[in-house]
């Protein structure tokens, strides 16, 4: 089985990025992001109701980090340190399997300006070259066409369209999911 023995939450740094472990102080930005109409449009889970459950989803995160659970960075630019304009990661491990889903958000004043291509990839290199995944999924609403072309600008292929497998605000959805194997 994969070991996944990092001690903390390594920060990243891209050209115009920093990927950091999310702090308690990031609530406001979070609930923001989950509570947005547009940004939560492709996003099928249940919204914060206030600041404080979003602080118990930081808490959440980290503390499924230290069980190998998951390995969630915040986004911030360079320009804004502090501010947590999204964040990335990998949401669901499967350290059996060598096996990982990746999720992202982003605040929409940032969409289609290459930043979460920038962060995704430096999130993939270290998922296989550090972790050491042989695999990275990621499962999209199938209306999400910028989730869809994002994944394919690194190399996701899809694997399955899975006929409403989801039930969310009394509906049955569908899914598309993504895959991208080590190379």
């Amino acid at each position: 089985m994969l070991q996944f023995t990092l001690t903390k939450i390594p920060v990243i740094e891209t050209d115009r990025l920093i990927l950091r472990g999310q702090v308690l102080s990031d609530a406001p930005a979070l609930f923001y992001l989950r509570t947005h109409e547009q940004v939560m449009r492709y996003i099928d889970r249940i919204h914060p109701l206030n600041v404080q459950e979003s602080e118990s989803m930081i808490q959440i995160i980290n503390d499924n980090f230290f069980k190998g659970a998951s390995l969630i960075w915040a986004i911030e630019l360079k320009s804004d340190p502090g501010q947590m304009i999204g964040n990335l990661g990998f949401w669901r491990t499967d350290l059996a399997n060598h096996r990982a889903e990746l999720g992202y958000i982003l605040h929409h004043d940032y969409w289609r300006q290459g930043i979460l291509s920038e962060a995704l990839k430096e999130v993939l290199q270290f998922g296989f070259n550090t972790i050491g995944f042989h695999s990275i999924c990621a499962n999209i609403n199938p209306d999400n066409k910028a989730s869809r072309q994002l994944l394919l600008k690194h190399g996701f292929k899809k694997e399955a369209y899975f006929k409403e497998d989801y039930y969310f605000n009394g509906q049955f959805l569908d899914s598309e999911i993504y895959g991208l194997l080590t190379s």
